[in-house]
Parts: structure tokens; C-alpha cells; sequence
């Protein structure tokens, strides 16, 4: 039986971050995808012009249609906007006894727009932090969770992921994307250890939809049963190899996808000797 993994976030419109790009990471993973759509955003590589959330009502009925159906062996959890759509998908993670639950607590996007309101912030904390395995925020994401400055150093960085892990969660990893510097060091922190994962840092524009790509990756790993630190290592180098192929794509005038495809699709020469990538 092939492994399955769930996303529950918002669609983006164009394509990069998203459901689309939780979808898109799990069949690169080798993981069937299933989707609960928790909001629609308009949006594409240069910004969010609009948002219209689904109702609580029809978010719990996507989920009992899911899990009453399909052995969904890890679960995404990305944009919620509202109060009211995380305690409907809280409610379905109990009825439901999910399990692997990954959390990305989506605040912003990287064009700046802001994806969850003020006033949801506290109730993600106090209801969904509690249900997850491991949630993922990036440096932004922790100061703002804990109503702090970014952190600037890597002592700080294991300060902030102590204090969310606090809050519930049996795992956090802090991402550090954001970071300057010529490596892009993330760090996890557990009940019993502390790891610190490194990366080369790419110059790229091309670096749309990394926090939902990373955290779906870590789900897809999960459902293939492997343990979460080893989910998380090869998550983290596949979201790095995943920026390092983003130019290939040209997609859009301004932040484009990483390239989920990477290692599937082919590449060659247009008429002009510029690279292209297309599926094999």
C-alpha cells in the first residue's frame, strides 16, 4: 500500500506555496497526497491581493470525508487564519486519532502579506501546538509565537525553539532561511537532544513556498515510516536541492517556486543554449 499524507493549508492560486506545493512534494516523495483546503488565496510570485477562508463547517467535513476513508499515515498543517478554522481542524485531528501531525504555523507570506489574523495567533498556540509532533517555524514565525525580537545568534535560535516546544509540541525546528551568512543552519530540539542541520546557502530569487515544501517533506517521510530527526535531515536536503534547481524553472516575475521535480524532471538545451527542465 502506498504511504499517504495529508495537507491541510490554503491553495495558492500560482501554483508554489500552499496545498499545491504539499501535493507537489508528495508525489516527488513517492507519498500519495490528499488535501483539506482551509482558504483561497489570489496570489502569485509577486504578492496575496486577496483571501476568502472556508467555512469551519465545510474544513471538518473535508477532513471527516479524508480520514473516514484513506489510512492517512501523517498530517500537514499550514495556513489557518481564523480562530474559528483551528479549532474545526483541531477537533478533527481528536475525532480522527491523527497521528504524525506536522506543524507549520504559517503568519506570513514571503512576499510580506499577512496569512493569519492578530487574533488567531493565541488559540493556535493553546490548541494545535499541544496536538503536533513537530512544528516549524522559521525566525520570523518564533519571535512573533512568542512575542520576542528575531532571534540573531544560534544561542538564541535554541532559546526561542525551547520555549515553543514548551508550549506543546513534542519537537520544534527553527528554520533559518532567513538568516544571513553563506550556510542555512536550522535547528531542532526535542524532550532528549538538540541537532544542528546545515545547508549551503543559494542565490536565488526563487525561494517561494521553502516553509510549506520543507514541512510537507518532513509528513511525506513520516508516512514512510521513517523517525522524525531522519524525516527532518532528508526533508531539510531535499528543500535544498529543490532551491538549488528553482532558476531552472522561470516561473513568474518575482519570487518564483523552488523545483519540487528536481530530481525527475530532465534537462536540456533551448535554441539559444539556455538550460531548460521538463518532465522525463
Amino acid at each position: 500500500m502506498i504511504p499517504i499524507a495529508l495537507t491541510i493549508a490554503g491553495s495558492d492560486s500560482g501554483g508554489g506555496a500552499g496545498i499545491q506545493a504539499d501535493l507537489k512534494t508528495f508525489s516527488a516523495l513517492g507519498v500519495y497526497g490528499a488535501s483539506v483546503i482551509t482558504a483561497l488565496t489570489a496570489q502569485n510570485t509577486l504578492g496575496v491581493t486577496a483571501i476568502h477562508d472556508v467555512p469551519a463547517d465545510f474544513i471538518a467535513a473535508q477532513m471527516d470525508a479524508v480520514y473516514s476513508d484513506l489510512a492517512v499515515a501523517a498530517t500537514k498543517i499550514g495556513m489557518l487564519s481564523q480562530p474559528a478554522t483551528i479549532e474545526a481542524v483541531a477537533a478533527g485531528l481528536d475525532r480522527h486519532k491523527a497521528k504524525n501531525v506536522v506543524l507549520d504555523p504559517v503568519m506570513v507570506a514571503a512576499s510580506g502579506d499577512r496569512l493569519l489574523a492578530r487574533e488567531a495567533e493565541a488559540t493556535l498556540k493553546r490548541v494545535l501546538f499541544p496536538r503536533a509532533l513537530i512544528v516549524t517555524p522559521n525566525l520570523h514565525e518564533a519571535a512573533a509565537l512568542l512575542e520576542t525580537s528575531v532571534a540573531t545568534s544560534e544561542s538564541e535560535m535554541r532559546e526561542q525553539a525551547q520555549r515553543i516546544r514548551a508550549l506543546g509540541a513534542r519537537a520544534v525546528l527553527i528554520k533559518g532561511g532567513h538568516a544571513e551568512g553563506p550556510e542555512a543552519v536550522d535547528l531542532y530540539v526535542d524532550e532528549k537532544e538538540e541537532h544542528r542541520l546545515v545547508a549551503d546557502r543559494h542565490r536565488t530569487l526563487n525561494t517561494h513556498g521553502t516553509g510549506c515544501t520543507l514541512s510537507s517533506a518532513i509528513a511525506a517521510f513520516l508516512a514512510r515510516r521513517l523517525s522524525l530527526l531522519d524525516a527532518v535531515t532528508l526533508a531539510k536536503s531535499y528543500v535544498n536541492l529543490a532551491i538549488a534547481a528553482a532558476d531552472q524553472l522561470s516561473v513568474g516575475h518575482g519570487h518564483g517556486p523552488v523545483h519540487h521535480f528536481h530530481a525527475l524532471w530532465k534537462r536540456s538545451k533551448d535554441g539559444e543554449g539556455n538550460d531548460k527542465t521538463h518532465p522525463a
